[in-house]
């Protein structure tokens, strides 16, 4: 029975060495609760690195045997490969560059050489567990080579792949030395997907420009398989963010949060520590805010949590200071006996009480300077049941092209971001209710498991669409009865297309005449009195006549508007 292949560089667990031995964590992601209902059904497997380095043969096998009950099988890397394949080219590499950050891009041939490598062992662990007629569902940069490697491998396997981030302008991805083979890599899949369709439109010009294939509506003309491109805008796990906000311990933590914080207004912001979130200018709009409209001054605080995240990398960690001290100043400045402006947590949060904050907040602030969609802001309209609260989001986040009711801004307009903040806080409680009632709505209906239903009803469409497009070969039978009657019949017509049929496609046509071995082989037809050959083709009389014009055969040129019998050779005639 066939079987569905989930990859991705982590597994939905990780696995973490304590004093007492291995421990196995399950990952709160979305992606591994919407890919959930797929690796756990009979067969399926998801496909990853476990989160640890090991080098000893007999704790590799005790990882891969109790994975193994759990449907996942492990990729062990070393310290050296996540090195340079992890935390260089995918995340010193593309990260900065497909976010827009091109100035913290490095370009080591020794990280591209480890991320070739590291993907050629993925395709091997994959090889492993996937059987000719298996899905496999490739996800994420750090594998966008994958793709291309198992179609090689594979031929005819039914492959779909899924950037999670931003996918850039053909201006900036042209800057990486390696930018063909990443798009090469990906077209090894049936169907690539992406959060919106601008990222879409990226990926369609970049492919037109840097390797010359058509695109039409949505699908790629690779020399030997029709790709299809599509949207898939990913959700979250509606139900699981309700019943979260709805709990006993979420409750409980929201009146012991509101009795601290007296009577202030909260405006919640949560990120991961990283350059493209825009932590840095949100805090400087909420300083601006305080200027601006003083009224605000004792009676609206931010809580700003900030997910610790490789802050041991220079940029992070400046990045870490920077917030630290735009903290501090604002604080110093604005701060009164019983009122702080901003509450800072640098450390993340359980789910009930990232809950207890989200039914706190009366404004969310998620303005990423970019994103690939996400999903904090889907969390926090999740959580709003009381139908107050306002969502405001930059415009560079994929979740911007659904949900149309939030405060849209410019993260680096300052002003225009302040004045959002004040808009918020001032926002009738019924225009609060219709703007949630209406992302809430379609935050529920499209939710993490419809993506992934349409992802892979998508992926078996574009498998049918390249069947019903493929060329049919002749069977061996159809050959001998095609010998037979052809050298049975007294008068043959041979009809022939020039360019692709006679010849290959050629990036230059006016370099695609016919070789020494094309002409004597339409010689050779030509002279048997039994053969009338007609040479078909697109291309100018003028051209046809130069490669062909001495040979006694038929033109029709230009699409059917001159024709040329071989009774005629010196010139072509409108029909």
């Amino acid at each position: 029975m066939p079987r569905t292949i989930i990859v991705s560089n982590r597994l939905p667990t990780k696995v973490q060495r304590t004093p007492d031995g291995l421990t196995f964590q399950p990952s709160e992601g979305g992606l591994a609760t919407g890919l959930g209902s797929i690796y756990r059904q009979e067969g399926n497997v998801w496909v990853g690195w476990p989160g640890l380095f090991l080098e000893d043969v007999t704790e590799e096998q005790y990882i891969t045997e109790a994975l193994r009950g759990d449907s996942m099988a492990p990729v062990f890397l070393t310290e050296s490969e996540i090195l340079d394949y992890y935390e260089g080219f995918s995340n010193s590499t593309l990260w900065p560059t497909f976010h827009y950050f091109p100035q913290f891009a490095t370009y080591e041939p020794a990280h591209w050489a480890a991320y070739v490598a590291v993907n050629e062992k993925f395709c091997q662990a994959v090889l492993a567990q996937a059987g000719p007629e298996d899905t496999i569902w490739v996800h994420d940069y750090q594998l966008m080579l994958l793709p291309a490697l198992l179609r090689a491998a594979r031929p005819e396997a039914t492959i779909g792949f899924f950037l999670h981030i931003p996918f850039p302008s053909y201006e900036l991805l042209r800057v990486l030395p390696w930018r063909t083979e990443l798009l090469l890599g990906l077209l090894g899949a049936d169907l690539v997907g992406f959060h919106t369709f601008g990222y879409m439109r990226h990926f369609l010009s970049a492919v037109t420009h840097l390797l010359g294939h058509s695109t039409t509506n949505g699908m790629i003309e690779t020399p030997t398989r029709t790709v299809l491109v599509d949207a898939f805008p990913m959700g979250i796990d509606y139900d699981r963010f309700v019943e979260a906000a709805a709990s006993d311990e979420a409750i409980r933590h929201e009146a012991i949060y509101r009795q601290a914080l007296s009577t202030s207004r909260i405006v919640l912001s949560i990120d991961r520590l990283d350059y493209t979130k825009g932590i840095a200018q949100r805090l400087l709009a909420f300083e601006l805010l305080l200027l601006r409209y003083p009224e605000w001054v004792g009676q609206v605080s931010l809580i700003m949590v900030v997910v610790p995240s490789r802050d041991q990398v220079p940029q992070y960690a400046s990045l870490k200071q920077e917030i630290d001290e735009l903290v501090g100043r604002i604080n110093a400045q604005f701060r009164t006996i019983g009122w702080n402006p901003i509450h800072y947590f640098y450390r993340s949060f359980p789910l009930e009480e990232l809950a207890s904050l989200y039914r706190l907040a009366e404004v969310a602030l998620v303005t990423p300077m970019r994103d690939g969609m996400n999903l904090v802001a889907k969390e926090f309209i999740a959580s709003k049941a009381d139908g107050r609260g306002v969502l405001i989001l930059s415009e560079r986040a994929g979740a911007a092209r659904e949900l149309s009711d939030a405060l849209l801004i410019n993260p680096t307009d300052l002003v225009g971001h302040a004045e959002a903040l004040h808009q918020a806080l001032v926002m009738p409680e019924d225009e609060q209710a219709q703007r949630l009632d209406a992302m809430r709505a379609l935050v529920k209906r499209y939710n993490v498991f419809s993506w992934t239903r349409l992802f892979m009803n998508q992926l078996t469409y574009s498998k049918m669409k390249q069947h019903t497009l493929a060329t049919d070969f002749l069977s061996p039978a159809a050959i001998d009865r095609l010998v037979a009657d052809y050298r049975a019949a007294p008068r043959r017509l041979l009809l022939l297309d020039y360019d692709g049929t006679l010849t290959g496609f050629h990036p230059d046509p006016q370099r695609a005449e016919p070789d020494f071995e094309l002409r004597l082989l339409l010689r050779a037809l030509a002279d048997n009195p039994q053969n009338r050959v007609v040479v078909i083709s697109g291309r100018d009389r003028t051209t046809l006549q130069k490669w062909l014009g001495d040979l006694p055969i038929d033109f029709i040129a230009e699409h059917g508007v001159w024709l040329r019998p071989p009774a005629r050779s010196g010139s072509c005639s409108r029909p």
